[in-house]
């Protein structure tokens, strides 16, 4: 058990986001060269274990050790999801990206009258800063700027884990058409690839008390192991009509990347491109049984060592 799993149920309410900004406003007063020890300090106080970031063995460790120290430009350019909407379509096509309804630097400059019923608001910078809009007659749209523009002035390499190529996103916000498919909901397909080969595919239906996952090989055979950050109920989830169009979109996507998961939607029977990460949840997603962890760390071969400016070696 870490420290973060026996301090955090003991704060009461609302001390836990005041702490988070705490360490926030810390990390981005910290010099480079002290990136790698607060990286192994949060790793040790976020998982109860060293990343060992000197040998890296599991799965999760080496995604730390790409944090710091594959310092490759493009990666972000691609986690920028305005920047990566350019990539895609011309490494894939433009008729995988979801609709876009409009881009704006401020959340000042967006005028909500101009925008559909439903829709989804979404900083270009980070990891999960997105406002979906089911019914904007129930959008409360002072509250939305207020959020969308506290996050403009954020730094997701900061707030935690330090996945320092979001330093390369320009912070923007975006708007996509709303998107649906017949479960009510929206289907995520998770592909796993190590230099463009699809490892395995974590597959999501619903979301947070409701939410299904499960965890396939290729061929869509269920994987003897269980792979994610939040662990959903068990389940099966219906095979996309579009696997393959898939899993050769996610070997083109992820090629020349050490580590990528490129996600999907299916909707109408299309397939949409929904992001490329390089440090999925952080590098913090959990194997059951544990063993698959360094069985898979294994397969990862890392790349030379190119660190981010200023990091310690």
């Amino acid at each position: 058990m870490s420290v973060k799993d026996i301090v955090l149920p003991l704060l009461p309410k609302g001390a836990e986001e005041w702490l988070r900004d705490a360490v926030y406003r810390r990390n981005c007063r910290l010099k480079p060269e002290r990136y790698r020890s607060e990286l192994e300090r949060w790793y040790r106080l976020t998982t109860g274990r060293d990343p060992r970031l000197d040998d890296p063995q599991t799965l999760g460790e080496k995604i730390q050790w790409l944090k710091l120290y594959d310092s490759t430009p493009r990666k972000g350019r691609l986690a920028d999801k305005w920047l990566v909407r350019d990539w895609v379509a011309e490494r894939a096509g433009a008729e995988y990206l979801v609709p876009c309804l409009g881009v704006w630097d401020s959340a000042d400059e967006i005028d909500f009258e101009d925008l559909p019923n439903r829709f989804v608001l979404k900083a270009t910078h980070g990891s999960g800063w997105n406002i979906v809009v089911s019914d904007k007659r129930n959008l409360d749209e002072a509250d939305a700027k207020l959020k969308l523009n506290r996050w403009l002035t954020r730094r997701e390499a900061m707030t935690g884990g330090f996945e320092l190529h979001y330093e390369f996103c320009e912070p923007r916000i975006i708007a996509d058409q709303f998107m649906q498919d017949d479960s009510g909901g929206l289907r995520d397909y998770k592909f796993v690839t190590f230099y463009g080969e699809v490892q395995f595919v974590l597959a999501i239906e619903g979301r947070y008390a409701d939410e299904i996952s499960c965890t396939y090989l290729p061929d869509w055979t269920k994987a003897p192991f269980s792979y994610g950050y939040r662990v959903g109920r068990p389940g099966d989830i219906r095979k996309p009509e579009n696997l393959d169009e898939m899993l050769g979109l996610a070997r083109l996507l992820g090629e020349g990347f050490p580590f990528a998961r490129v996600d999907f939607y299916e909707v109408d029977g299309r397939v949409y491109f929904g992001e490329i990460t390089f440090t999925g949840a952080n590098g913090l997603s959990v194997f059951a049984p544990v063993n698959y962890d360094l069985e898979y760390g294994r397969k990862l071969v890392l790349p030379e060592k190119k660190p981010f400016k200023g990091v310690m070696l």
